[in-house]
């Protein structure tokens, strides 16, 4: 019989870059085993020592293929008990105009709405309800990655990528009261303006109004993150902390 591997082990998406990037080399330092999900294959400088034996390539905008992860990650939970104690729905998508310009409710295709929605609202709940029995059995946590554009109009964030933050806002409060009888905590995230490779032209004005007068570091949303699913957060579901330099003031 296998030995059964007794590290915690988090679930991941979006991982393979600024946020996700940072919160795998976070769980990872804490001794946690790390399953990531992205477009991407395993790169071979990646810095955590898991390597792709714990990544699984994934097209979140795909129902059939989040699926198949699913179960790919079931299987894989195997060798701790069946047990997941996180899950973190990081990945997301927001298009542009061709132009680069911002995506309004006049303007945005209906098919784009529809991706936008796939990514980011639907796979979490789909992820989350597929991996349920593995949370419960651990007592885990979900942590959902929403946004400051799902609060208040953004000058870059497009239409469908603000309202499925917002949905996914509204969706953690009901998560939280659905899957706390069971002993899962869900919580939410709402990063603003932080420093990674796809900040838009213009942030550095915005910047000048936020009251801490700086980007966030992707290593500050990864530390909320992994004090959500410790047990130091063990009273907190149905919450949204916003992580933003207090630009949502």
């Amino acid at each position: 019989m296998a030995e059964i591997d007794t590290r915690k082990t988090i679930v991941l998406t979006g991982a393979s870059r600024g946020i996700g990037h940072a919160t795998v080399k976070r769980f990872s330092r804490e001794g946690w085993r790390v399953i990531t999900c992205s477009r991407q294959s395993f790169a071979d400088d990646c810095p955590w020592p898991a390597g792709p034996e714990d990544h699984i390539k994934v097209d979140l905008a795909d129902q059939e293929d989040v699926g198949i992860a699913v179960s790919e990650i079931r299987h894989r939970l195997e060798a701790h008990g069946g047990k997941l104690h996180a899950l973190v729905n990081n990945a997301g998508i927001s298009p542009k105009m061709p132009d680069g310009g911002r995506m309004n409710s006049i303007d945005t295709p209906m098919h784009t709405w529809r991706d936008v929605f796939q990514v980011n609202f639907f796979a979490p709940i789909m992820l989350a309800r597929g991996l349920f029995k593995e949370l419960a059995a651990s007592g885990g946590s979900i942590v959902n990655v929403t946004s400051i554009a799902g609060t208040r109009v953004h000058p870059f964030a497009g239409t469908s990528y603000a309202t499925s933050k917002a949905a996914l806002g509204s969706l953690t409060r009901e998560m939280a009261a659905d899957f706390g009888p069971h002993g899962i905590r869900v919580n939410a995230i709402a990063p603003g303006e932080i420093d990674t490779a796809i900040l838009s032209p213009g942030t550095d004005k915005i910047v000048e109004t936020i009251p801490l007068r700086r980007l966030g570091s992707t290593s500050e949303v990864a530390d909320i993150i992994f004090f959500l699913c410790s047990s130091q957060a063990s009273y907190v579901t149905g919450s949204e902390i916003h992580i933003n330099g207090g630009q949502h003031v």
